[in-house]
């Protein structure tokens, strides 16, 4: 499967969770907005957050929706590396395989 069949499918489940818990996803979203849009780092900076800790909890769709993400805000592939660097160095052998797979992503959806 290609990653941006991957993002297709990680949109089309959670509009199918949207749909059964509709308050709780509001909820979510509302969360995710104010974290996103107040505080002292800029959005592009909690995004490499945002895939270190992916890649380091082993969330693949959350690798998906956040290099996509990074890519809009103009994220260069050595930035990415080097927040996959730092994922690899707190997470071991486990956080290598899935920052090798978030690379895969970020060129895909980057081409």
């Amino acid at each position: 499967m290609s990653w941006h069949e991957a993002l297709d499918g990680t949109r089309k489940s959670l509009r199918n969770l949207n749909g059964a818990i509709p308050n709780t996803a509001r909820a979510f979203g509302a969360l995710g907005n104010s974290v996103k849009e107040t505080g002292i780092l800029d959005y592009k900076t909690k995004e490499f957050i945002a895939l270190g800790m992916s890649i380091a909890v082993r969330c693949e769709p959350c690798i998906t929706l956040h290099t996509e993400a990074l890519i809009k805000t103009g994220a260069t592939r050595d930035e990415v590396s080097d927040v996959l660097a730092m994922a690899v160095q707190m997470g071991g052998g486990p956080s290598m395989m899935y920052a090798a797979k978030a690379l895969d992503c970020f060129d895909e959806l980057n081409s």
